[in-house]
């Protein structure tokens, strides 16, 4: 969680059988399926959507893949039969954690001894803690995500505090992230992410006027205000900010980019902003099924160290990129001396900063890296040199 290629996608919620309810062949697959090749790091399951249920414990609602009875006394679900899935997804080198929260969760404490004692029960029923009531029997999850989007703010600052003392004693690295609106200082989180640690935050970019669609704006794209909160407000001088965006359009009302868009953007603040950390998307349902847009973010975030994620067998096909190479270009070529050698852009190859190719009679230069980016086009990462 440390580096800046990191890939967080949220799982759980089947946000495409949502909105496509006859195409059950896209349906949420079981975690393990996302599990199959290097591209996603960070799996937070969604969601623990109700604090206080039945009994006293919480509940988790994870869409198709978990509908089972619930424990006697409880509304909390038995999902036991997902916990050998977790682990395989664990020992491929996944982080699996339990988002708390969500746009329709039921969340909130009364005081900070709520909070401290709720902090205790997520211990015992999804981490190291024992209890008959685990949801996902023996898996020891890796940690919890905060995803609070109602209530206030009351105890959450307490519950990190509490839930951190109790990892710190564990046998395994845990972590803490949260999942803030983009707007600063975020309505619901902004004390708990000012007063204690967190590992990491997932920005959510989309919903609100500091939308992904708004990044060229600068009276509303913010993301260096989070950087700055990471640097000057955050008690952990490490902490890593996430860029969240929608898998498709279909994901969140406003704020979608395609992949192309999203590289470019990617790649600015990725250079720009010491404190990133990576991408988060909303959710793995939609992701595979937009073209694997999981990949594609993969590839842009890798870019520009020594490896890019290539698919795997999990059952969807992605579209082939190929790398640019400097010293062997396509033979394709312009006509004029200022342009002879030079190869003409395409749209299947990826481009990295400082290459050079050719469209509609000009010599461009690649800015960053690049694909399915038109020279010229809205989102350009191009600079015209000269006509051909």
């Amino acid at each position: 969680m440390s580096r800046n290629t990191n890939l967080a996608v949220y799982w759980g919620q089947d946000s495409y059988g949502v909105t496509n309810p006859n195409d059950t062949a896209n349906w949420q697959q079981p975690i393990s399926y996302y599990c199959n090749d290097d591209t996603i790091d960070t799996f937070p399951i969604a969601s623990l959507n109700k604090f206080f249920g039945t009994g006293g414990l919480p509940s988790i609602n994870l869409g198709n893949s978990c509908s089972n009875t619930a424990f006697n006394g409880t509304s909390m679900p038995n999902c036991t039969l997902l916990g050998p899935d977790i682990e395989a997804c664990q020992a491929a080198g996944k982080i699996i954690t339990i988002s708390l929260g969500g746009a329709d969760g039921s969340v909130g404490f009364l005081n900070d001894s709520q909070a401290e004692a709720f902090a205790q029960t997520v211990w015992d029923l999804f981490l190291e803690g024992n209890s008959p009531d685990r949801p996902f029997g023996s898996a020891v999850l890796d940690g919890v995500d905060l995803d609070i989007e109602s209530g206030n703010q009351t105890g959450y600052a307490t519950f990190v505090t509490s839930l951190r003392a109790l990892m710190d004693k564990g046998n395994k690295q845990y972590y803490i992230t949260a999942a803030p609106q983009c707007p600063y200082p975020d309505t619901y989180m902004s004390t708990a992410l000012s007063t204690v640690a967190f590992d990491a935050v997932y920005v959510q970019f989309y919903n609100n006027y500091c939308d992904l669609t708004n990044y060229s704006n600068p009276n509303a794209w913010d993301f260096g205000t989070w950087d700055n909160w990471a640097k000057t407000v955050s008690p952990n001088p490490d902490v890593k900010v996430y860029l969240g965006a929608p898998a498709s359009s279909s994901a969140a009302t406003y704020g979608y980019v395609n992949a192309s868009t999203l590289a470019t953007i990617i790649q600015q603040t990725q250079r720009q902003y010491s404190s990133f950390g990576g991408v988060m998307l909303w959710d793995a349902s939609t992701a595979y099924a937009n073209s694997r847009y999981d990949l594609a973010v993969k590839n842009a975030l890798t870019a520009g160290g020594t490896a890019v994620a290539t698919s795997m067998s999990t059952g969807t096909s992605a579209a082939t990129t190929t790398t640019a190479n400097t010293t062997a270009r396509a033979t394709t070529t312009a006509t004029s001396t200022v342009c002879f050698g030079v190869s003409a852009w395409s749209r299947t190859i990826a481009y990295w900063g400082g290459d050079q190719v050719t469209y509609n009679g000009q010599l461009w230069s690649a800015k960053w890296w690049t694909y399915d980016d038109v020279p010229g086009g809205e989102f350009t990462g191009y600079i015209s040199w000269t006509r051909c």
